[in-house]
């Protein structure tokens, strides 16, 4: 799993120490792969001019490091204007959560720490049999209409 280096500091000595957040950028080479792997992948979209975002990213950052058994993913939507058009993303932040390569939750607006931890909550009970059901009916009733 990669990181995100989300600053620098000089400490006494000369010596630097890179601070790191639990979190992985990703981009339209590796999302694919890493929202279709098992287990809980959040994804969040996001800009650097983005207020609403800047104030999302402490509380995604937290959570992330309160789950280390949750892949958290960023998307910056500036650097991934392709991506973000192609998952229909049309304001961030958005919020996106995918169970076993399964789009389970998609919502933009940022979030308190407690909604996020409610979202977290309801995807790791999600009977995942139940959803690819749902999944295949929708499909099947989409390919016969």
């Amino acid at each position: 799993m990669g990181y995100i280096v989300v600053g620098v500091v000089s400490i006494p000595l000369g010596v630097t120490l890179e601070v790191i957040m639990s979190t992985i950028a990703l981009n339209r080479k590796t999302f694919t792969e890493t929202v279709n792997r098992d287990g809980i992948v959040l994804v969040d979209f996001w800009a650097a001019w983005c207020g609403p975002c800047r104030a999302f990213a402490p509380v995604f950052g937290a959570a992330a490091e309160g789950h280390p058994d949750i892949v958290f993913g960023k998307v910056d939507t500036e650097a991934e204007p392709v991506l973000s058009r192609s998952l229909g993303i049309m304001s961030i932040p958005t919020l996106m959560a995918f169970r076993d390569g399964v789009l389970v939750f998609s919502q933009p607006g940022a979030l308190p720490a407690s909604a996020l931890a409610k979202v977290i909550a309801a995807v790791q009970d999600l009977d995942m049999d139940a959803v690819r059901r749902q999944v295949a009916a929708a499909e099947s009733t989409a390919r016969t209409a």
